[in-house]
């Protein structure tokens, strides 16, 4: 429908059985305000088209903690917190795109080269998504869209992996009747963040907000992952995520986060492997004297971590099967000690004063709730387990030190990457 006609259907609520299966916590009317006003500034910029809405969601990471990037597993899910666009396709070979708050990208899609983008750009991710569909078999064409994004950068919830997977959704519905599967949305959102955006990404980001609901996967073929979608309610079992943003400095820590994998890989060199996840633990166990002697101390540990870590992931996934949230939740510490101890990604050496996700961690020890840290870490955020009548209490204290608005409160949502009708959610 055109986006005067679209606008009048959301105001008289004729997408709101779609928007409560969406966002089944959230107020329908701010909802239907949002994209009110996002289908508004669309009009004014791009006239009166025929448009779509999109929706992407964030993603969070409930195991297998820096194990992707060495061939391991990790278990991840969507969350109900979305980038939503409203777009329209356009004839000929040009993308155009604008984000509230950002100028708008127009880009020549006829020809897209990696070696003429401007690296680190959104016109760089669009291109590069577009020259994934093409060499693969894929059609794709010229859009316009207007996006608008509550995954925030820097919360830890892939705003960058929901933006990539959102242009692909797009043409994947514009001009290939929304038939592109979730991972090749994923593999055309990594090929763009590797080859065009000039970021060495894996694939979890991208396949978590573009498969929605909770996902395990293995990395053992990092080019084609296995999945498997768990059914997993934390509200049902009584249970609130909460991820907590410590407003941590993420400069200067690029040397922290590319040190993981290569401690890791350099320790599986030394056994005769590419990754870690080819070699052998007891080998690794009996040849740790040796090890340490050519790489050091902190990779035999980081190692120690994954091989541990990469087993948790499927314990965790069977009790998730078998219903067992007690085991879950003990395997969540298990992991966050892990990742403290062993893996050593709650703070940089750096600045050994600024300790944000060690505190968060230990404040909510201290409330008595199951944490670990999330992502990459060094900074940024944390992710607890809070009982939903204890929210408020949480949240009170933890805002105490970190700010108010540090805490969200999240549900693991079933819908990924999706175009969104009147009476259809299409995923």
């Amino acid at each position: 429908m055109f986006v005067s006609e679209f606008i009048k259907n959301i105001e008289n609520g004729g997408f709101d059985s779609s928007l409560k299966a969406l966002y089944p916590a959230k107020d329908i009317a701010e909802r239907r305000a949002r994209i009110i006003g996002l289908a508004s500034d669309f009009r004014e910029l791009y006239g009166e088209q025929e448009v779509v809405l999109f929706s992407v969601p964030g993603r969070t990471e409930l195991s297998g903690n820096h194990t992707d990037h060495n061939n391991g597993k990790v278990l991840a899910a969507s969350v109900d917190i979305d980038i939503i666009a409203i777009a329209a396709k356009l004839s000929g070979d040009v993308v155009r795109m604008k984000s509230v708050g950002y100028r708008e990208d127009v880009v020549d899609i006829s020809a897209p080269n990696s070696e003429t983008v401007r690296k680190g750009s959104s016109s760089a991710i669009i291109a590069g998504i577009v020259d994934y569909f093409r060499k693969n078999g894929y059609n794709a064409g010229g859009f316009a869209a207007y996006t608008t994004s509550e995954v925030m950068t820097g919360s830890g919830l892939s705003s960058s992996a929901a933006f990539e997977v959102m242009c692909a959704r797009i043409l994947s519905e514009f001009y290939n009747n929304g038939s592109v599967p979730a991972m090749e949305l994923a593999k055309a959102g990594k090929y763009a963040e590797n080859e065009f955006f000039g970021k060495p990404c894996g694939l979890m980001d991208q396949a978590a907000c573009a498969s929605g609901g909770c996902l395990w996967m293995d990395f053992e073929d990092s080019a084609d992952p296995k999945t498997e979608k768990i059914d997993f309610d934390l509200g049902k079992q009584g249970y609130s995520l909460c991820i907590v943003n410590t407003g941590g400095n993420h400069a200067d820590l690029t040397d922290d986060y590319a040190s993981v994998p290569s401690e890791m890989r350099s320790v599986a060199t030394l056994m005769g492997k590419h990754a870690l996840r080819s070699c052998d633990e007891e080998d690794f166990m009996g040849r740790i004297s040796y090890i340490r002697s050519n790489v050091g101390d902190r990779a035999v540990m980081r190692a120690m971590h994954f091989f541990a870590e990469n087993k948790r992931v499927d314990l965790q996934k069977k009790a998730l099967l078998d219903g067992d949230l007690k085991a879950y939740l003990a395997l969540v510490t298990e992991s966050g000690n892990s990742s403290f101890k062993f893996l050593q990604n709650v703070y940089t050496n750096k600045n050994v004063s600024e300790q944000g996700l060690s505190l968060a961690l230990a404040v909510t020890e201290r409330f008595g709730a199951v944490c670990r840290v999330h992502g990459g870490g060094f900074a940024g955020t944390i992710q607890a387990y809070i009982p939903v009548e204890r929210v408020g209490s949480y949240k009170c204290a933890i805002e105490s030190v970190f700010g108010e608005g540090s805490c969200q409160t999240y549900l693991i949502r079933p819908f990924g990457a999706s175009a969104v009708y009147e009476d259809q959610i299409k995923g």
